[in-house]
């Protein structure tokens, strides 16, 4: 994660069903436990499902960032009910990043 500059990993059981979510900051957390961090599985630092925080791609950008800003999170999933089960589908992501280059894009157009 921090070799790639991702913040934020969406982790999906075998029919690509999102069951958890794990950040830079779980990470740094369990590193704190004194365990070696390789040898602590996934499942143990992820936030699972109910707790996820996630969106959909019809949602606004302004409720995408209000919650960003209110869980003072990263990024999070944009997803899709999956068809069978109370599951869902990861199709994408959205970050403070992509927020912040739509502000400076709209901020540009404007002034130009």
């Amino acid at each position: 994660m921090f070799l790639e500059d991702c913040g934020t990993l969406f982790i999906v059981d075998g029919d690509s069903t999102l069951v958890g979510v794990a950040s830079r900051k779980d990470l740094l957390r369990a590193s704190m436990g004194g365990q070696a961090i390789e040898t602590i599985p996934v499942s143990i630092i992820m936030t699972r499902m109910p707790n996820i925080t996630m969106c959909e791609k019809d949602d606004s950008v302004i409720e995408v960032a209000q919650k960003l800003i209110s869980r003072q999170i990263d990024g999070l999933p944009i997803v899709k009910k999956v068809d069978v089960g109370s599951g869902y589908e990861v199709i994408g992501r959205i970050t403070k990043t992509n927020m912040t280059s739509l502000l400076v894009d709209l901020a540009t157009n404007e002034t130009s």
